[in-house]
């Protein structure tokens, strides 16, 4: 993977206008953003028709029509593009619902290594609904399960993102978690 510095300078000249950066951008951050996409797959279902290759696709076509983000370095970047990789996931789940006419949702469980093992469609939408009220609550907390948990990013490239030390992003982490898991279990 190429210096952060570059890819930081690459996303400065895009934010200033310079639409010749975001080409030279897309080789530099490719790599990393399959490494999210492909742990992204590993949580779904061994049924599941959308491949990483399609999922890192799909997010840099949204993430380079973005025109009002004020891009501010390499960690950002992969901020928004994890929240853009579970946006796109999401309504593929939704899709996958409607397509089946509902289902019951399913009960997730909570380990310390991460949110469920197994996501399916029903599950991504109920995680999806409650991360949407945890933000109403304590956005933060909220961005820290999307950046570890959607995004794959370390304590330390969370905190980064956010610019708070990596041991309020452990205290929110933990906290998030178990405040998920009431919610999820309190709606099903």
């Amino acid at each position: 993977m190429s210096s952060t510095s570059e890819v930081t300078q690459l996303l400065l000249n895009w934010s200033d206008g310079d639409k010749q950066a975001v080409d030279k951008l897309m080789p530099l951050v490719y790599d990393e953003l399959y490494r999210l996409a492909t742990s992204y797959m590993r949580r779904e279902s061994s049924e599941h028709t959308l491949q990483s290759t399609a999922l890192v696709n799909e997010a840099y076509l949204k993430l380079v029509d973005q025109t009002r983000v004020n891009w501010q370095n390499r960690s950002h970047f992969f901020g928004i593009a994890s929240q853009v990789m579970r946006r796109i996931l999401v309504d593929y789940a939704r899709r996958n619902l409607a397509e089946k006419r509902g289902g019951n949702a399913e009960t997730i469980s909570l380990d310390d290594a991460v949110i469920f093992k197994r996501e399916k469609s029903s599950e991504i939408i109920a995680l999806d609904e409650a991360l949407k009220s945890l933000a109403k609550i304590d956005e933060r907390r909220q961005k820290v399960v999307e950046l570890r948990f959607f995004g794959g990013l370390t304590f330390e490239e969370t905190a980064e993102v956010l610019d708070v030390s990596k041991n309020t992003v452990v205290r929110d982490w933990n906290f998030a978690k178990a405040w998920l898991y009431r919610q999820i279990k309190k709606d099903n």
